[in-house]
């Protein structure tokens, strides 16, 4: 039941942190120098969304960037909560950190995102990386401009109050370069898998209003981007917090009618909430690109129900079925959690068998990372690590032969590819991706990024295709 409209930050505290932006760019304009920011982002795509919005609002404080911590005066990292690799990234970073203090004391370290709102952590930070001078929490995120005002006045300041926080609007992003545009639709998550933090650190679902989506859509657009993705928790349960409005296939239709928008992509879909109408407007909407992220995390019912994930394996197999009759070229992304707690070796090859019957493209997989907070921290394993390790191996062989398989049937087929730079691993070749996703190398004479061009697949590896360019997209 719909029960309440968004929360948004009042226009007053919105302005309030304008003016403190506009007191930091006064004092820049009078030390003479630009400073230089550094800003690291770990996990997921919202993240990175998060991390637009900090440079943008550094930015517009008179910040330029670079690439390396040691040439910055101000080091932020943006933090995942997901996995544990992740978390131990930021301490092994923060501890390099020391050094660089020690040397210059005057550069500011702030750390942001999903870790900082365990408490656990950021007592953690509080009482061993004396050298770190501001933390907040996802739900401070409109507040930083305030709060490095504070740091630069000589304060240390943590700020992580618990909420499920307000949604902000009117803050400048410095996005992440052409074709590709990160557009948030909500934020936060209701369902509380057992495994997943996020409704802990990010709250409760809350919706952006569908004319701000799109307001924000059109700006892009005018500025030469060519592809959006749209980006949720569980995008399929857009809008049920609003009291009116459009649901997410609706939302997706009005989308694709911005003139200039020639892609549209999104992430994530929830199994249970994927609804027929989303389906039909997939199939239907030409923009829409033939790939869709479901993550199946295990293909044994009794691992989904101890997950909570509220679908069983054959559920899960209808639904890709329906999505597979009506758009048959759909290219199908999932997640696999290897050694839950309670997975038994029997349960794990439930998971390979949903493996070899659905065919991914491509899986993103883990091992189990226990999360203090979440129910599964306190169930317990049935694997050893050593069963866990060799079970993950062996599901990425089974994966990356079906990976190989599947991009060599495009040897010799032509895909429209949208540019987006330099390959990372030939200077010499030009990247992009196909409307399913794929990544595509190939020769780019005079391609520039943003530009579609027509390219014939000539070879392929397990995670991209190699090609040759046949001609341009004469609407270029």
């Amino acid at each position: 039941m719909k029960d309440k409209t968004t929360e948004y930050i009042s226009d007053a505290e919105m302005h309030r942190q304008r003016e403190y932006i506009d007191k930091i760019h006064a004092e820049v304009e009078r030390a003479g120098r630009v400073p230089l920011a550094f800003v690291e982002t770990y996990g997921c795509q919202q993240n990175t969304s998060d991390s637009e919005k900090i440079k943008g609002m550094l930015a517009d404080m008179g910040f330029d960037f670079c690439d390396k911590p040691d040439d910055a005066d101000f080091i932020l990292y943006n933090t995942c909560a997901v996995r544990e690799n992740a978390e131990l990234r930021v301490f092994g970073n923060l501890g390099a950190l020391k050094n660089i203090k020690r040397r210059r004391e005057n550069i500011i370290i702030a750390v942001c995102g999903c870790m900082m709102q365990q408490e656990h952590i950021a007592k953690r930070i509080k009482a061993k990386y004396k050298h770190v001078d501001l933390v907040f929490g996802t739900h401070a995120l409109y507040r930083f401009p305030q709060l490095l005002d504070s740091v630069m006045a000589g304060g240390r300041i943590f700020d992580v109050e618990n909420g499920d926080g307000a949604v902000f609007e009117d803050i400048s992003y410095k996005r992440d370069g052409i074709p590709l545009a990160k557009i948030p639709i909500m934020y936060g998550c209701n369902n509380f898998c057992t495994y997943c933090i996020v409704p802990y650190v990010r709250g409760r679902e809350r919706s952006r209003s569908a004319d701000r989506i799109l307001s924000e859509v059109k700006d892009v657009a005018s500025k030469g981007y060519r592809e959006v993705m749209l980006l949720g928790q569980n995008v399929n349960s857009y809008g049920n917090d609003l009291e009116s409005g459009l649901n997410f296939p609706q939302l997706l239709r009005e989308v694709c009618r911005v003139d200039g928008i020639e892609r549209v992509r999104f992430m994530t879909s929830h199994p249970k909430d994927i609804s027929d109408e989303l389906i039909s407007v997939m199939a239907s909407e030409k923009k829409i690109c033939n790939q869709l992220h479901l993550p199946v995390q295990s293909g044994s019912d009794r691992v989904l129900k101890l997950m909570n994930r509220k679908y069983t394996a054959e559920q899960y197999l209808n639904i890709v079925k329906k999505v597979k009759e009506a758009i048959p070229d759909i290219v199908l992304t999932t997640d696999i959690i290897v050694g839950f707690p309670g997975e038994t070796n029997e349960d794990f090859e439930e998971t390979v068998k949903i493996l070899k019957t659905m065919e991914y493209d491509t899986i993103f997989s883990f091992i189990f990372s226990k999360r203090e907070g979440t129910p599964a921290a306190k169930m317990e394993d049935c694997l050893t690590d050593e069963e866990k390790h060799k079970n993950f191996d062996r599901m990425l062989e089974v994966q990356n032969e079906i990976s190989r398989r599947k991009n060599e049937a495009y040897k010799g087929t032509v895909q429209k590819v949208l540019i987006e730079g330099t390959s990372k691993t030939n200077e010499e070749a030009m990247t992009g991706r196909t409307e399913g996703g794929k990544v595509v190398n190939f020769k780019g004479g005079c391609c520039s990024v943003g530009q579609m061009v027509d390219v014939k697949i000539t070879d392929a590896r397990t995670w991209s295709l190699i090609g040759e360019v046949v001609k341009q997209n004469l609407t270029n």
